[in-house]
């Protein structure tokens, strides 16, 4: 069986993945372990910029049927329940086209993005096939499978395979630790019944017993508590230990346990994401700690930086060299997320009552602090200029259409008429040749962004991150140069 791309996993990354690539037309092989959707609840949060990603798969209804807008954010309380701070949430209508925070159940989530899969002839899912080998060579990568057929071979093998990830020891890559590894209880429940209980997520530095409390979809919650010294792992998970935990919420008569499981939460990123035809995305390259709900997240922001650039490079429109820019680009971005879920778990984790004392005189000297969302640019790749590699939001049109539906998965020139108009012809030539949307004069909505920044015109990647930004025709012809 020959392919295109060969993707080693189909969870929520590497069914995106696969979306992404059979929309462009690849032959694409998915191989997973599990024969079905694995039926309990793990990532519980995904964020705007997922849900964008989401709507370019188009499948942006199907995840807002399963799932739930998170307006309120997340709130960090003392052990007297006293506010700390507070990670904003956004209205409906964010930066990101949508809401900044959504919460879901992860078989659901999967089972939407499986679904998707069969709109595409040219993707085949081999689920319950086991990989047990792997042998790149210079034309591409053999997957020897456990069954028939015996063996997938690929142009390009992507690993988003988890943290133990078979493609990543393949690649030869090293993994870097970033310090943070603490076991905890992750405890979901089904609510049987109404309870008083807050609709925004709850993180309780409480020295004594730290814990996060979620709201996911509709009766179901979760209870994260962190396991203390003197602790037995395999113990503290068994229900008769665990309802007394959380007692001061919910009892057994209150709800049923779906599942209790105790996970190390790690902070690691891998050196090395590409070697010859073999890549790797997701839990493969990094792993957050969940202190800000971006792990899946950060997946999903692999796949679209590395679709767009796989898509082009398959095809022969772009040198293979373009793939050289995913991990320069992707690395510092997810560092930044996990340097801050690693600061913010030591303000969660603190268990020393005088330093837990300290942190709470500090924060409540004045009003509760209010944080948004980081938006890190992308390292160095393909991209030019002051504004390269930053996040281009996606406000509404004059007709009423979110920016990306009438973009697509293309390329995008958006700029003030005049500036549009006095593109020469070499340049109109690029933006032909690449496939480009043109907008002029998109409205005020969009110009906006460009207006306050003392620019005229912008250069979208597929990925919605800027390509660059003009101040002019001679400017705008410099960035479209980069077209890959």
């Amino acid at each position: 069986m020959d392919c295109d791309v060969a993707i080693l996993g189909c969870g929520p990354v590497g069914a995106t993945l696969a979306n992404q690539l059979g929309a462009a037309g690849l032959d694409v092989v998915v191989i997973e372990r599990d024969a079905r959707v694995f039926p309990l609840p793990r990532a519980i949060h995904f964020d705007g910029e997922t849900m964008r990603v989401f709507q370019s798969l188009g499948l942006r209804a199907e995840v807002e049927s399963i799932s739930r807008p998170g307006t309120k954010g997340m709130h960090f309380v003392n052990a007297e329940d006293r506010v700390l701070m507070v990670r904003a949430g956004t209205a409906a209508e964010g930066p990101q086209g949508g809401a900044n925070n959504h919460y879901f159940h992860q078989p659901e989530l999967e089972q939407v993005l499986r679904d998707g899969l069969g709109r595409y002839p040219n993707v085949r899912l081999l689920a319950g096939r086991e990989a047990m080998a792997i042998d790149e060579d210079g034309d591409g990568v053999r997957i020897a499978l456990d069954g028939e057929p015996p063996e997938v071979r690929a142009r390009w093998l992507v690993g988003c395979d988890g943290g133990r990830s078979m493609v990543r020891r393949a690649i030869g890559s090293t993994n870097e630790d970033l310090g943070l590894h603490q076991p905890w209880l992750v405890f979901d429940a089904i609510l049987e019944r109404e309870l008083d209980l807050p609709d925004h997520t709850v993180q309780r530095c409480d020295p004594a017993r730290p814990m996060t409390m979620c709201c996911v979809t509709g009766q179901r919650r979760r209870w994260e508590i962190m396991l203390m010294p003197g602790d037995d792992p395999e113990a503290i998970a068994r229900p008769e230990n665990v309802w007394p935990l959380i007692s001061r919420w919910v009892t057994p008569a209150d709800a049923r346990l779906e599942r209790s499981a105790v996970y190390t939460f790690h902070s690691v990123i891998a050196h090395g994401w590409r070697r010859g035809r073999l890549l790797i995305a997701g839990d493969a390259a990094h792993q957050t700690p969940p202190f800000l709900g971006q792990g899946l997240c950060a997946g999903i922001r692999d796949c679209a930086n590395l679709a767009w650039k796989l898509v082009r490079v398959a095809r022969g429109t772009a040198p293979e060299s373009l793939l050289d820019t995913y991990e320069p680009e992707r690395r510092p971005h997810v560092l930044a997320f996990i340097e801050l879920a690693v600061r913010l778990g030591a303000v969660i984790q603190a268990t020393d009552p005088a330093v837990a004392a300290e942190r709470d005189a500090r924060f409540l000297q004045g009003e509760a602090q209010v944080f948004e969302y980081p938006q890190p640019g992308l390292g160095p790749g393909q991209h030019a200029g002051g504004f390269g590699g930053v996040l281009f939001p996606q406000p509404r049109l004059p007709d009423g259409r979110r920016l990306d539906e009438a973009l697509g998965n293309a390329y995008a020139v958006l700029g003030e008429a005049a500036t549009i108009d006095a593109a020469d012809a070499a340049t109109r030539e690029r933006w032909r040749a690449a496939g480009a949307v043109v907008l002029r004069d998109p409205g005020e909505a969009v110009a906006a962004w460009w207006r306050t920044r003392g620019l005229s015109a912008v250069v979208l990647r597929p990925d919605r991150y800027l390509l660059g930004a003009a101040r002019d025709a001679h400017e705008l012809a410099s960035v479209s140069a980069l077209m890959a």
